[in-house]
Order: structure tokens, then C-alpha cells, then sequence
């Protein structure tokens, strides 16, 4: 699972340096101090002149960069629109100098899951893609920057294998910058621990797909012909997470059928009471929980909180216009459609969300989303598909027609999720 760990080609620098910035306020100051002798009417124009002129050049050249910088940074408020810029409103631009931002084989910790190229994928240009929002910049990726911003800290990712990947994916995003003897991974039940010794820093990864208690909870035997919930019960999970002080949330596929059951007592229990809830109130219900519970417990001083918006899947190609009966097997292209909506992603769940959040921020309690849907629903081709482990022998039928078998749910590293935490990084970098 291991492969040989070595430096990657980490951009450390920022995309956009402050020295455009620095010199051009030097040189405004220098203007001012020179036309500020005289109050004349004509010395104020002349001022607004050569301001306008310098303010011209470094538009142009270096201020480009530094009027770039306030751009990209302009996520600082807290708010994913701030200043006219939404991050997650933008495109896909194929940058094979910039990404990826790590080598598979060279992650010491990737998931045989997600390592398409390890399993066979010729194809590697879904690795090649970064995320250009509309009207900023996204900063730079700096490992060393988020390890110094993680020192002494715990970052915990929470809920399901989509989470899982986006954790996996921070793990290779740093990996490079530690020394091998300086970090180590650890796995207690449902908690799997990545530890940057030298930084006293963890990114931490916990399994708990429904947020609320579930007969899924086991972090491998999970998979049961149906699903229970204790959609009032979370404290056997939360209990593990509540010093944290960044937590990563997500919550969505594990929910995607029309009734769950319900259980309103213990697994234990024999008078526990169970009923079938119809979909998205169960949902609700235990979204209510989560949120109270980050209410009650949650240091608000300390702890900075994240919601990560639905995955998409693309397990019917007749949504973006290809055969059906067809799905993410053997696609190469992104799908070019501005908009592009798949029936797998549910907006009235979305909504059930935003209305969480939007009423925890009422209380005092502030959720940052990460929406990463729409952006991901372009990427059909970023999926495993048949390249990845197979934990079970394939069948005869299954060989025989490998869409059957392919994986369009989970998303190839690197790829996607590496988008995802340079998201995450640009709220935690400012």
C-alpha cells in the first residue's frame, strides 16, 4: 500500500507575491510626499495624476500581481462570496506545469482505492486539472504554510469514504514535506491518525458515515442489507472530536433511499422502538442533532468548522448526453456543459443543509460550506472506474462487462479532492 516516499514539487511560493504590493504603496508614498509641499488646487491634481499613472504601471506589471493578491485573498471575511468573488463559481483549466500537486507513487500513505494509476489507468490527464474561480485566484498550496498553520493543532475529518478521500488526500498533500522518521499513522477503531511529529500536528480521519449513530458505524464490516439510525444519538462518535480544533464535516450518499429506519433506544436494547422515516425529514432530524450538538460543546473561540457540501456521482452517462445504460467507464472528458446538474445529487438535501447552517449561525455557531458540488459534477472522468483494488474476486459476468463493476463514486488521487482541500487551505491560509 506503501510506496517509496519522496520530496514532490510543492508550490511554495504564493501565486501572486507581495512585492507588487509593497512597491507600489512605496511609490504612491513617495508621489504623495512630493506633491503634498503644496495644497494648491493644481498640486491636488497633479497628486491624482501621478497616482493614477503609477496606480496604471503597477496595474499593469507588478501591481497586476498585487491587485491579483487582493483578489485571491479576498476569502479572508469568511464567506465563500466576499468582495464579488465566489470560489466555487468557476472552471476548468488544464494546467499539467501546476498539477498535480503530488506524484501517487510517491504518497507514502495513498489509499489502494483511490491510486488509479497504480491499478492500471493509462489516461492520467484527471490529474491535470486545477480549479479557476471566476474572479479571484485560488492561493498556491504551501505544505509547510498549512503544517505551520496546523502546529500544535488537530484536524479532523469527519463522515464518510468521500471524506475519507479528501483526507487522504491532505495526508499526500503534506506527506512530501515531512521526513519519514517526523510522521506516522495510527488507527484506533473508527480513528485513523496522521501525526507530523515535529509540528505536533494531526490530520485525523473519523468514521462515522451518518454523523448520528448507525449499525455502519464499523469503520470496515459496514455494509448491511439495511440501515438503522439513532438519529438522536451522536455523543458515541462527537466524544472523539470535541477538542478538535478544525473539523471537517460530510454526510450524504449513506442517506440517498427513499425510508430509513429509525431506532429510538440502544442497539442493545430490546424495547427499542424503530419506525421507517421518509427521506430527507430523517435527514433533517439528524442534522438537528449534529447542530445541537456543535451548539452545546463546540468552543467557539477555538474550533473553525466545515460542511462539505454532496459528491456527485456520474452512474448514468444519459445525463450528460451518452448511451444509456452507460456510466463513468472509460471516460476521458470532462463534461462541458456550464451548469450541469446530475439527478444524484439532491438540492432538496442541499437545502436541509443550508438551513442547518444558516440557523447554527443564528445561535452564535459559524459553518463554513465547502460546495464543492458543482464543481465536481463536471469531472465524469476523475472517477476509480475499474482502476483500483478490488476487495472482492470479480465474476465471470462482471469481467465480462467492466462497467458493471466500475467505481463512479469515489474520485482518483491525485485529482478532485486535491481542489476540495486548496478550497479548505484557502480559508485556513488568511
Amino acid at each position: 500500500m506503501a510506496s517509496t516516499n519522496q520530496f514532490l514539487g510543492f508550490r511554495n511560493e504564493s501565486p501572486v507575491t507581495g512585492k507588487g504590493k509593497v512597491n507600489m504603496v512605496q511609490k504612491l508614498h513617495m508621489v504623495a510626499g512630493t506633491w503634498g509641499v503644496r495644497c494648491s488646487f493644481h498640486s491636488l491634481m497633479g497628486l491624482l495624476v501621478a497616482t493614477l499613472v503609477v496606480a496604471a504601471v503597477y496595474m499593469t506589471g507588478e501591481g497586476g500581481r498585487w491587485l491579483e493578491d487582493r483578489k485571491s485573498i479576498c476569502q479572508n471575511c469568511g464567506e465563500s462570496s466576499c468582495s464579488g468573488c465566489n470560489l466555487f463559481s468557476g472552471k476548468w483549466v488544464f494546467d499539467n506545469s501546476s498539477h498535480p500537486l503530488y506524484k501517487e507513487k510517491q504518497c507514502t500513505f495513498m489509499s489502494d482505492q483511490l491510486a488509479c494509476e497504480k491499478f492500471g489507468r493509462q489516461d492520467l490527464s484527471y490529474q491535470n486539472w486545477r480549479w479557476q474561480p471566476h474572479q479571484c485566484d485560488l492561493p498556491r498550496f504551501n505544505a509547510t504554510a498549512l503544517l505551520e498553520r496546523l502546529r500544535g493543532k488537530r484536524l479532523v475529518f469527519v463522515g464518510d469514504s468521500l471524506n475519507r478521500g479528501q483526507w487522504v488526500s491532505m495526508v499526500c498533500l503534506v506527506d512530501s514535506s515531512i521526513p519519514p522518521n517526523l510522521k506516522s499513522m495510527h488507527t484506533n477503531g473508527s480513528l485513523t491518525t496522521f501525526k507530523a511529529t515535529e509540528y505536533n500536528a494531526t490530520i485525523e480521519f473519523y468514521w462515522a458515515p451518518m454523523l448520528v449513530e448507525s449499525n455502519s458505524d464499523d469503520p470496515v464490516m459496514h455494509r448491511l442489507p439495511e440501515r438503522v439510525v439513532r438519529v438522536q444519538a451522536i455523543e458515541k462518535h462527537a466524544r472523539h472530536w470535541t477538542d478538535a480544533d478544525i473539523l471537517v464535516f460530510n454526510t450524504y450518499l449513506w442517506w440517498r433511499r427513499s425510508k430509513m429506519k429509525v431506532l429510538w433506544g440502544s442497539f442493545e436494547s430490546p424495547d427499542g422502538i424503530y419506525k421507517d422515516v421518509e427521506m430527507v425529514r430523517v435527514y433533517e432530524m439528524a442534522l438537528k442533532t449534529w447542530s445541537d450538538w456543535l451548539e452545546v460543546h463546540v468552543n467557539r473561540s477555538k474550533t473553525q468548522l466545515f460542511f462539505v457540501s454532496m459528491s456527485p456521482t456520474h452512474q448514468r452517462a444519459e445525463e450528460w448526453g451518452a448511451a444509456e445504460g452507460q456510466n463513468c467507464y472509460s471516460e476521458t472528458e470532462l463534461i462541458s456543459q456550464e451548469g450541469y446538474w446530475g439527478n444524484g445529487s439532491c438540492r432538496k438535501m442541499m437545502g436541509v443543509v443550508d438551513d442547518t447552517i444558516d440557523r447554527l449561525k443564528k445561535r452564535g455557531v459559524n459553518v463554513k460550506v465547502l460546495n464543492i458540488t458543482q464543481l465536481s459534477e463536471y469531472r465524469k472522468e476523475g472517477h476509480p472506474s475499474i482502476y483500483r483494488k478490488q476487495w472482492e474476486p470479480l465474476t465471470e459476468d462482471q469481467l465480462s462487462d467492466p462497467k458493471s463493476y466500475a467505481d463512479c463514486i469515489h474520485w482518483c488521487l491525485p485529482g478532485v479532492p486535491d481542489v476540495w482541500n486548496e478550497l479548505l487551505y484557502a480559508y485556513l491560509h488568511y
